[in-house]
């Protein structure tokens, strides 16, 4: 019976071959961990992975990590190098066995000294992008990676849960953050899917901004953006809460962003597009009094990367096929005033699509004695 990994393997040689490219080749990475099971490090030592078209697999490994990759691969046509002796050789054998084929690349991965050294061993015009075929991929997760998901979200609510029932006026973003950190790990997280964003007030307007010492004060928003990450796939859960009591401008702004994020997960369905959701999410937002506060996209996908395929916005004909699973996270940023975000995670399936996160939408005071 094949395995999971070389049944993705396989599918992998199929795109090579639908594109007509020789192989595709990996560097460590999400792609590379799914369709090998083996993590290695992005780091100065090249690592790359070549699939071809008829599945053969051919490859270039630090010496340091032969055990690690013949133990797994031992019939691999793999070349080995030393730091003493540098990879161009290394290179260059991969080149001669694969002579004359086009090879696909990670686009949006491969750094610019591992493409450069492709092309200066292989025939010119032999090295193209093929992250657009890539996509499809990692697009459609099997039950098993769903589960996986599932878990990582229900220890990211749980670790929620706790925390907020502990926030209190007059503590720190980083105290609240170092309460939520300790609970996902005690949960059962394999670690966190990114840095958490804890921003409190004014702060809560930069969609990315950094934890740091400033004091939650009554009537801020308090937005929390995090997830905890199991057996590599990642939850990615955004709440904003408002301490103590919420003016009624923000609460307009709160049930706007949630309005746009119950219509999203209303009408996700496997034959909608990524172009055809985000327009409809955001016309929630641009309909209302504060169009001019929107900012950013309604989503992303979500996996073994925190963002991958497909992307939630303007443009993107990519349909959500069954087993996509994406964010819906539509937000409204006034600066030095107020941020609010309410992101969910949303797999589709044959019948629609389910969100995967329930933790609780509706605005919620927090920091009460």
């Amino acid at each position: 019976m094949m395995d999971i990994f070389a049944e993705r393997r396989q599918r992998l040689a199929q795109i090579a071959k639908a594109q007509g490219l020789g192989a595709i080749a990996l560097v460590p990475g999400a792609n590379f961990s799914y369709v090998s099971g083996l993590h290695f490090h992005l780091m100065e030592r090249p690592t790359l992975l070549f699939v071809s078209a008829d599945n053969h697999l051919v490859a270039i490994i630090p010496e340091l990590e032969r055990e690690k990759w013949s133990q797994a691969f031992p019939k691999a046509q793999t070349f080995y190098w030393q730091d003493s002796d540098g990879y161009q050789d290394a290179f260059a054998a991969a080149a001669e066995a694969l002579a004359g084929q086009q090879i696909g690349v990670e686009g949006m991965r491969m750094r610019v000294f591992e493409g450069d050294t492709l092309r200066r061993h292989f025939q010119q015009g032999a090295i193209v992008d093929a992250e657009p075929q890539l996509i499809d991929l990692r697009l459609s997760k099997s039950a098993a990676e769903i589960a996986s998901l599932q878990r990582a979200i229900d220890i990211s609510e749980t670790a929620l849960a706790e925390t907020i029932a502990q926030v209190k006026a007059g503590m720190r973003e980083r105290d609240i953050l170092n309460i939520l950190k300790a609970r996902m790990l005690a949960g059962g997280a394999d670690g966190f899917a990114f840095d958490p964003i804890v921003l409190a007030g004014g702060n809560a307007a930069n969609p990315h901004g950094v934890p740091g010492d400033a004091v939650l004060q009554p009537g801020d928003a308090l937005l929390i953006d995090y997830g905890a990450s199991f057996e590599g796939y990642n939850a990615d859960i955004t709440r904003t809460f408002f301490c103590q009591h919420v003016s009624a401008e923000h609460a307009a702004i709160y049930h706007t962003v949630l309005a746009a994020n119950e219509k999203g997960r209303a009408i996700a369905n496997p034959d909608l597009t990524a172009h055809d959701l985000d327009v409809a999410v955001t016309a929630v937002l641009a309909a209302s009094p504060f169009a001019s506060l929107i900012v950013h996209k309604t989503g992303h996908g979500l996996g073994l990367d925190i963002h991958e395929a497909p992307q939630i916005m303007k443009g993107n004909p990519k349909r959500l096929i069954p087993g996509t699973v994406f964010t819906i996270e539509p937000g409204l940023y006034r600066p030095g005033d107020i941020g609010v975000r309410i992101e969910d995670n949303v797999v589709t399936d044959a019948g629609g699509a389910r969100s995967l996160t329930s933790f609780p939408r509706e605005l919620t005071i927090v920091g009460n004695e």
